[in-house]
């Protein structure tokens, strides 16, 4: 990304104000999507216009886990698989926040699967952005529940036997109000989507397929971060409005992307204070 300069001729990031400079340079591995998120995620705060000042992120434990420690704005980082649910603590005891919870699909789907799942269905107002790479990065290469069928993991040296999930599926068969699935290639339309999502109220889940160089790439013999780019690029189909039912990933298939879902449901907190007026009035 370009700098910019100050008047004193000093070089800056242009993205400064959104980001904690004095933690720069991440951690993240050559050629990992989750740089490309972040910025995304920046751009859209930008361009929902959204008081920062109402915005908090939470993230769990993993590489996608460590976002919350890069963005200048109000930050838990959490503990394994219950960044939901410190969000729903967050958005229920100050309902006029936004919360995005920024994390990877092992802290989110196997862990973290079980806060998922209720938050949707109770339509918690949060965005879930969940960077999908197949695999458990940071702890070793293990396999994930997002690994494909067939694919190496650390644990699975004979290829993976599970049937992975569909994070589309889950989440709007919950009750997810909005539900997207872009590649980190995809920035401009990931960006768009972000800041769509931020927007909308009720649970969102923004689903961002990912490379992982060093693990997942290599030991499935794919090549490096930008062979994982051109393979999206060459494999990845828009297809809004798609039945989730429809959305699985296979090893080295098609990979259909877009926005899937967007419907208008009450929040839990909207909800719940039409409980109470109506418990209040038959009092």
């Amino acid at each position: 990304m370009a700098t910019l300069k100050t008047k004193s001729n000093e070089l800056i990031h242009p993205m400064e104000h959104l980001l904690r400079m004095d933690r720069i340079p991440h951690i993240w591995c050559p050629g990992c999507g989750i740089g490309t998120a972040v910025t995304a995620f920046a751009s859209a705060l930008e361009k929902s216009k959204i008081d920062l000042d109402k915005v908090c992120i939470v993230s769990g434990i993993g590489c996608t886990g460590r976002v919350a420690g890069y963005v200048k704005l109000d930050s838990f980082h959490t503990t394994h698989g219950r960044a939901i649910a410190f969000a729903t603590g967050i958005t229920l005891g100050n309902p006029d926040l936004k919360v995005v919870v920024f994390s990877g699909d092992g802290d989110l789907i196997s862990i973290g699967g079980n806060h998922f799942i209720h938050a949707a269905r109770r339509n918690i107002n949060m965005l879930v952005i969940c960077v999908n790479n197949f695999i458990y990065a940071m702890t070793g290469g293990q396999v994930a529940p997002t690994t494909p069928l067939s694919a190496y993991a650390t644990t699975s040296p004979f290829g993976c036997v599970e049937p992975p999930f569909n994070i589309p599926y889950i989440a709007d068969s919950s009750g997810a109000v909005y539900v997207a699935r872009w590649t980190a290639l995809h920035i401009r339309r990931l960006t768009n989507s972000m800041a769509e999502a931020l927007n909308k109220p009720g649970f969102s889940v923004i689903e961002v397929i990912s490379p992982c160089a060093m693990y997942y790439s290599r030991i499935n013999k794919l090549g490096d971060g930008l062979d994982m780019m051109k393979f999206y690029h060459d494999n990845s189909e828009i297809k809004h409005g798609e039945d989730t039912k429809n959305l699985d990933i296979g090893f080295q298939t098609k990979i259909t992307v877009g926005k899937f879902v967007d419907r208008e449901r009450p929040t839990y907190t909207e909800s719940y204070k039409k409980w109470l007026s109506e418990i209040k009035r038959k009092k």
